[in-house]
């Protein structure tokens, strides 16, 4: 038996990178999973590659930084699966790149700001009273190293808005445990997805490497690990902690 056996599992953002690494690893630990994001074909493929193995899986769209996309999907899932167990907020972005700030757009602030934070407290908001109602639930933001980061590395938007989800996961936490809903944050660090790949050559990866006390950079896997302890009853008494997934480099 898994470590979710039968728990339903909704992972936003879960067609590419640390959402699929997430949906695929839950999906192989007994739950049934919603896989959810914008690219249509990547998500029916994900979906077919793990109902191939046998594994219970369905994938649903639906655009996060609006409310009623969001709760219709709710109803949905409830109707095909039942209430959701664990909710994983992952689906998000970063809208600019580094810049001096007066110079960030007002649109780029604004989309940075929609599609992380907004996102994320849309997508709670709507999952939120049927766990209250159950007095269970198990919720996991996905945030950022980026949100320590004053270096210039990383846009100030994405890095805003990625400090603002821990926040509101504390206060969540806080909230939430007297109802049996735990609230924890993962912040990866620089994570080799297809896409970070493309565009950060073999001799950046391997300089990057050297910054980090654990001499490689991050894999979605290792994001994924960390997601299903905390969705995990081995984590039952662990809430409001912001995990940092970032092979030391917090501590640089």
């Amino acid at each position: 038996m898994g470590k979710l056996q039968d728990k339903v599992a909704l992972v936003t953002g879960s067609s590419h990178g640390i959402g699929s690494a997430i949906a695929r690893l839950f999906a192989s630990e007994g739950a049934k999973v919603v896989l959810h994001g914008r690219d249509k074909d990547a998500l029916a493929s994900l979906r077919n590659e793990l109902s191939d193995k046998g594994l219970n899986v369905i994938h649903l769209r639906a655009d996060v930084t609006k409310y009623d996309e969001i709760d219709s999907m709710r109803r949905t899932i409830e109707q095909e699966l039942g209430y959701v167990d664990i909710l994983v907020a992952n689906a998000g972005g970063s809208h600019t790149k580094p810049m001096a700030f007066e110079e960030i757009p007002e649109d780029g602030w604004r989309a940075s700001i929609e599609a992380n934070l907004t996102a994320t407290f849309l997508t709670i908001k709507s999952f939120l009273p049927a766990m209250k109602a159950r007095k269970t639930g198990n919720i996991i933001t996905i945030s950022s190293a980026a949100a320590r980061n004053t270096s210039g590395k990383s846009p100030v938007p994405y890095s805003a808005a990625k400090a603002g989800i821990q926040v509101m996961t504390k206060h969540l936490a806080s909230e939430l445990g007297t109802w049996g809903i735990r609230v924890n944050c993962i912040a990866p660090e620089t994570i080799m997805t297809e896409r970070n790949k493309q565009w950060i050559s073999d001799d950046m990866q391997k300089e990057m490497a050297k910054w980090h006390p654990i001499k490689r950079l991050g894999s979605p896997e290792d994001v994924a690990q960390a997601a299903l302890f905390l969705a995990s009853e081995e984590s039952s008494w662990i809430t409001g902690v912001i995990l940092d997934v970032a092979g030391g480099a917090v501590l640089v």
